[in-house]
């Protein structure tokens, strides 16, 4: 496995996060021209639904790697679970670089510990 490539990783999903916000109704996006747009024009349930089907998927992708499977099925799901996530965080005024700050917030902190801070 390679190491993580942050700048380019975070460039490419604060790219991507440009494109979605390109594509909302108050910035000109056309649901007839972008499949984004369609999405958003449609409101929560429809980008939710389509993030619900991409984690079953993701499940259903890891399950076939772990029967001898091509790893590159799994990549390919993320990659769109992860799309989808991120048309939610636009809809809801988030963006991509908030996900990594909680994500380096909790570096060094026990799962266990985090997951049992949640609950109280």
């Amino acid at each position: 496995m390679t190491a993580p490539q942050n700048l380019s990783s975070e460039g490419a999903l604060a790219r991507l996060a440009a494109v979605i916000e390109s594509r909302k109704a108050a910035n000109g996006g056309d649901p007839e021209k972008s499949y984004v747009a369609k999405l958003l024009h449609k409101g929560p349930d429809a980008f939710l639904k389509k993030i619900g089907e991409e984690a079953c998927e993701v499940v259903m992708a890891a399950k076939d790697v772990d029967h001898g499977s091509d790893p590159s099925k799994l990549l390919y799901e993320i990659a769109d679970l992860w799309f989808h996530t991120m048309i939610a965080l636009s809809h809801y005024g988030l963006d991509p670089a908030q996900v990594v700050a909680e994500l380096e917030r909790r570096e060094g902190t026990s799962g266990l510990e985090e997951k049992a801070r949640r609950k109280a």
